[in-house]
């Protein structure tokens, strides 16, 4: 079981490595279309290039991370997505709240696009650990 979950790991991270690069690609994408400062539109373009990553990571994860684990079923899909809700809202609190303290800072001024990255970042990896574990013990669940 132990080998099992360190694979699963592993598997999960290189997804999420391309989850990550999709994620950061759609939202750096959507700020150099449409610049912005506005918490709101940052939301709403986090959100967008979110959402655009639960596509790519549910492919992904179903044919290869839990492909033994895979249910193929409504239920599934619909604890797949219900994660995926929950770890958008802990993608958009980190995001705007990394964005708040970034912002806070005075002895050092960085451009925008840097403070959105790192917000990003911090979002991507704290929304992505709690996904791994809703996957795991939730949605792909094994059956006894």
């Amino acid at each position: 079981m132990l080998k099992r979950t360190r694979t699963q790991i592993l598997q999960f991270t290189s997804i999420g490595v391309l989850n990550a690069a999709v994620d950061l690609v759609t939202l750096n994408l959507l700020l150099l279309i449409w610049p912005t400062k506005n918490n709101l539109l940052l939301l709403l373009f986090n959100t967008i290039s979110y959402l655009v990553c639960i596509w790519n990571s549910y492919y992904w994860n179903t044919r290869f991370t839990f492909r033994k684990q895979k249910r193929s079923s409504n239920t599934e899909k619909g604890l797949f997505f219900a994660q995926a809700l929950v770890a958008l809202v802990i993608s958009n609190l980190v995001f705007i709240a990394g964005l708040a303290v970034l912002r806070s800072i005075t002895f050092v001024s960085f451009p925008a696009y840097i403070d959105n990255n790192i917000a990003k970042g911090a979002a991507m990896f704290l929304s992505s650990a709690s996904s791994f574990l809703f996957m795991k013990y939730l949605v792909f669940k094994r059956k006894k």
